[in-house]
């Protein structure tokens, strides 16, 4: 991890790794903030500690007061509609229709990020590899 993720703790780069590197054909690389994981060269999922002083679009997306780790994923219909208008810990960023956002932090189901994040995979990815995939249980 590159210093300028120095606030990224390791432990939870680790949990969201476990998830997304699971999954078919998916690497993981250093970003411009934070470490994204990608199936080819789409991204599925980016995780950054943010701080909303400082003046990044992916920190100012959150709309938060605080600084605070966050994921960004993809949904499409029903789920992304719900995501977008359910409120904390999701939230929705301008630059792209279908990424979503979500805080992390004590309270996170780490059950539901799997679902998210695997859901966001098969977005993303190759119909042949999507096809690979089981839903999480």
């Amino acid at each position: 991890m590159a210093d300028k993720d120095a606030d990224l703790d390791p432990a939870l780069v680790a949990r969201v790794a476990s998830i997304c590197l699971a999954l078919p054909e998916t690497h993981e690389q250093d970003a411009w903030i934070g470490v994204r994981w990608r199936i080819r060269q789409r991204t599925f999922a980016h995780l950054a500690h943010v701080d909303p002083s400082g003046g990044s679009v992916f920190g100012l997306a959150a709309r938060l007061g605080t600084p605070a780790d966050v994921i960004t994923f993809r949904s499409a219909g029903a789920e992304l509609d719900a995501l977008v208008h359910s409120g904390l810990p999701f939230y929705k960023p301008d630059w792209s229709p279908s990424v979503v956002g979500m805080v992390v932090d004590a309270r996170t189901d780490w059950e539901e990020v799997t679902e998210l994040l695997t859901d966001s995979y098969c977005l993303m990815a190759p119909k042949k590899l999507a096809r690979l995939v089981q839903p999480p249980s």
